[in-house]
């Protein structure tokens, strides 16, 4: 059975989540979530890679969002021909591991772009951690977007949904 994470339908839904900048180290990335009156989220902002910068990302707060025995994570999706990330995050603190998966989405039409929970690795600050447990989707507590890889300039990720399947 399918765990509705989010679904970007009003102005509220994209309250809490903040922005999570390369900034925090020094960068001048921008990003932000909005809502769009057509009635998704968009993941926006600008990349720069000046002053050992190259990522942006948002994150929502944190919840009990786990959902045992899923085998996916599914985002609905329009994108801009970039490569973005899905962060899944298994407790509350800030500064964590987290499991990330790449998609590319679309930028002619919406997709749902189904994520296994397998093909999640584990990250900290940017690096694979070797070693790290497997992602266990019954822990899941924060959900993020990020762009990185080296992609400077401005960008945009439209979502209309993410859950667990």
């Amino acid at each position: 059975m399918a765990k509705l994470l989010f679904r970007f339908g009003d102005a509220s839904s994209v309250q809490n989540w903040m922005a999570i900048d390369d900034r925090v180290m020094g960068g001048i990335s921008r990003s932000r979530l909005r809502y769009e009156d057509a009635g998704h989220a968009v993941f926006e902002g600008a990349v720069s890679l000046e002053r050992n910068g190259g990522f942006a990302s948002v994150r929502s707060d944190a919840g009990p969002r786990g959902s045992p025995g899923a085998d996916a994570c599914v985002i609905e999706a329009r994108g801009d021909d970039k490569r973005f990330k899905v962060s899944l995050f298994t407790d509350d603190a800030f500064d964590s591991l987290s499991y990330q998966a790449m998609l590319t989405p679309s930028a002619e039409c919406w997709s749902s772009i189904r994520l296994p929970i397998s093909e999640f690795t584990a990250r900290f600050r940017g690096r694979e951690v070797t070693g790290a447990p497997a992602l266990d989707p019954a822990r899941i507590r924060q959900v993020g977007l990020m762009i990185a890889g080296g992609q400077s300039g401005a960008f945009a990720l439209c979502v209309r949904s993410i859950y667990l399947v």
